[in-house]
């Protein structure tokens, strides 16, 4: 299956029928949720079947999210067929033109256990919804116009054959590409770097001209600008829209979706002598500092902030983050650390710190790709 964190999925999940990975929990699976399934405690919660979520797009939250992008596409003349409906996750399948959308954001209660679960909410705030959004109509207007297939845009932004990568090493100074979703996602693939290139020129009041003056990825966004003028009013000759795992098929609880997902999001390996050196420099097992708080306690009081703040700068998911500060957490504990100089420099180091091993982390091939 290739795909990205919001990826083009190419092959459907197993049948419904298939066996599941077993959790404990098969008798409470099988039985739909209570009339007020959104007050269960997570626990219970978890034990629930994701097609027995009472849940639709129509009515919630991301309802006028969907609203918002087909006013911008119809803005711009892309009269194209269409559709969304929920899935476990953000996807555009393989030659659809269908927009999955993950189930989390159509309730209020399962956009708290994503909280839970993974630390973020991926598109559960407007403008990052709309950028997410944006980002799979590329994919499916591709999709719907056969676009690939086009001599130009496989020149200008590399073969759509090209084997999706299990990990990517981004280059963060590149001006070859258009800068939208985080980790450099235009980098992954020629496909992502085309869709990415569409949300840029797709999204209002973006003044991309200038924005991208001097870059290389400016003639990409022109050649995108030039062929959506061409396709201005015309329809697709055949457009695809039947759901590639729709959640009401999708018989596996929430607790089996949560623990794939948080185990594709962990790390690779367990290093336990990684970050001595770096911990060293700013906490101490010196006897002058064993009356001052223990690092472990301070990096516990500091790890909400400083995983948001580093994820807002790399891209990688709060979860990644968060194992990372386990490690460092860890290993305080196991050499008796304790701080070893004031505590606001002591915050700035460690947001340095943080996100020097999480682009480390990054471009040693440990940046995962959604599968």
């Amino acid at each position: 299956m290739n795909c990205t964190r919001y990826h083009v999925r190419m092959q459907p999940d197993p049948p419904s029928d298939a066996p599941q990975e077993p959790d404990g929990v098969e008798a409470a699976a099988q039985q739909e949720p209570p009339v007020e399934w959104w007050a269960l405690p997570d626990e219970r919660l978890l034990d629930v079947r994701m097609c027995d979520l009472p849940v639709s797009i129509e009515g919630s939250w991301i309802e006028s999210r969907v609203d918002e992008l087909r006013r911008e596409l119809d803005g711009r003349g892309l009269q194209f067929p269409l559709t969304f409906y929920l899935s476990d996750e953000w996807f555009t399948p393989d030659g659809v033109s269908a927009i999955a959308i993950p189930f989390y954001v159509a309730h209020p209660r399962l956009h708290k256990l994503e909280q839970s679960q993974m630390l973020e909410v991926e598109g559960g705030e407007h403008n990052w919804c709309m950028r997410i959004l944006r980002h799979e109509a590329g994919h499916a207007l591709d999709n719907a116009y056969g676009l690939r297939r086009r001599r130009l845009r496989r020149q200008i932004f590399g073969s759509p054959s090209e084997p999706y990568p299990e990990f990517y090493a981004p280059r963060p100074y590149s001006r070859s590409f258009v800068l939208h979703l985080d980790s450099w996602y235009a980098q992954s693939h020629p496909d992502e770097d085309f869709a990415e290139t569409f949300a840029v020129w797709l999204t209002p009041d973006n003044a991309w001209r200038s924005r991208y003056r001097g870059w290389p990825a400016l003639k990409k966004l022109e050649y995108v600008d030039e062929l959506m003028t061409a396709l201005r009013g015309k329809p697709p000759s055949e457009v695809v829209t039947d759901p590639v795992d729709p959640l009401w098929k999708m018989r596996k609880t929430l607790r089996q979706h949560y623990r794939r997902k948080r185990r594709h999001y962990g790390l690779d390996r367990h290093r336990p002598a990684f970050y001595d050196r770096d911990l060293r420099r700013i906490f101490s097992d010196a006897p002058e500092f064993a009356h001052g708080i223990s690092g472990a306690q301070f990096l516990a009081r500091m790890r909400r902030p400083l995983r948001t703040l580093v994820a807002s700068w790399t891209g990688i998911y709060q979860y990644t983050i968060d194992q990372v500060l386990e490690e460092m957490i860890q290993r305080c504990r196991e050499l008796k650390l304790r701080l070893a100089m004031p505590e606001d420099r002591a915050r700035q180091e460690l947001a340095v710190l943080l996100t020097v091993q999480s682009m480390k982390y990054l471009h040693s091939g440990g940046h995962r790709l959604a599968l």
